[in-house]
């Protein structure tokens, strides 16, 4: 009876001194961001968004510093929390924005909830599924899957979510976050196929905060990925360059981590699962590739192009 909802709490935030527990689920998760420098004395400088939502809406929810450790790998994407004593902030306005699966679903934006280890220091609780109540109206977790055949069709940058068998996966690369700079984002090239066209899906799995999935991608293995964008450039044949590259709110599994995932819901990826059981694994075992250098999107026939 003391659970307030976002709804409320948007409107009414500026005049509470003491905010009532909320009750929301994870649909979105960020990867987990490092800020720490060497003339700040933080502990633990460690920030993760979440987006939340409940019955009346979806919002942004910020873990801080030592909380991340503590409790990033728990909050996984359909999970129910339990929120006590966390505090309001206006939101950062430069940070990302995952594209909800119900494209219904109000987002507020204005305000985004933080959780600190202190002033005040929140409690977090994680309620089973087995105990959440169709009453309390939480949202189910949704998703945008696309198939093979439907992606040449798809514009820039358009969100979604794959499922494929993998055939190629190539060697960890880098690539430095800015020029000159000491930082690199860490990538690999893979390819998946899903039985509705010839060609695979082309992908560029930045490593998020998953090591013991993106090390463990292999020939073979079911790959879901989700919050993927597609990258088709525009300039010359847009067909021969289109991709999926991860998002900051990517999450991606592989054989063995798919049980008791919201996606094994989903139709497409009931279709998917439905296509796995008419196929020769030994046929398919002949067509995969492991390794090497994967230069894409490939250069020019000609010097003088390049």
């Amino acid at each position: 009876s003391r659970v307030t909802s976002l709804g409320q709490l948007e409107m009414t935030w500026r005049s509470r001194r003491h905010c009532h527990p909320l009750l929301v689920r994870v649909l979105h998760k960020s990867r987990l961001r490092y800020y720490g420098k060497p003339e700040k004395k933080v502990d633990m400088p460690y920030q993760a968004y979440f987006e939340v939502a409940d019955g009346s809406g979806m919002m942004s929810m910020v873990l801080w510093n030592s909380l991340c450790p503590e409790w990033y790998n728990s909050m996984k994407v359909g999970t129910v929390l339990l929120l006590e004593q966390y505090a309001i902030k206006t939101s950062y306005p430069f940070k990302t924005q995952p594209t909800p699966g119900d494209s219904q679903m109000k987002r507020f934006a204005t305000i985004e909830i933080s959780l600190n280890v202190r002033d005040p220091p929140t409690k977090i609780s994680i309620i089973p599924e087995e105990i959440v109540k169709p009453e309390w109206g939480l949202p189910e977790v949704k998703y945008r899957f696309i198939t093979r055949s439907e992606l040449d069709d798809l514009p820039n940058n358009y969100p979604c979510d794959v499922i494929g068998l993998v055939t190629f996966v190539g060697r960890a690369e880098r690539a430095r976050k800015r020029e000159r700079g000491e930082d690199f984002w860490l990538y690999r090239w893979a390819h998946a196929i899903d039985g509705t066209s010839d060609q695979p899906f082309i992908l560029e799995l930045f490593a998020t905060s998953q090591p013991d999935v993106f090390e463990h991608i292999h020939p073979m293995t079911y790959l879901v990925c989700t919050q993927m964008r597609v990258v088709r450039d525009l300039t010359e044949n847009p067909s021969s360059t289109i991709y999926l590259t991860t998002s900051n709110e990517s999450q991606i599994f592989i054989t063995g981590w798919h049980k008791g995932q919201p996606y094994t819901k989903d139709t497409k990826v009931k279709n998917f699962i439905q296509w796995t059981k008419t196929q020769n694994e030994a046929d398919q075992m002949k067509k995969t590739v492991i390794g090497g250098y994967y230069p894409f999107p490939r250069p020019p026939n000609n010097f003088l192009k390049y």
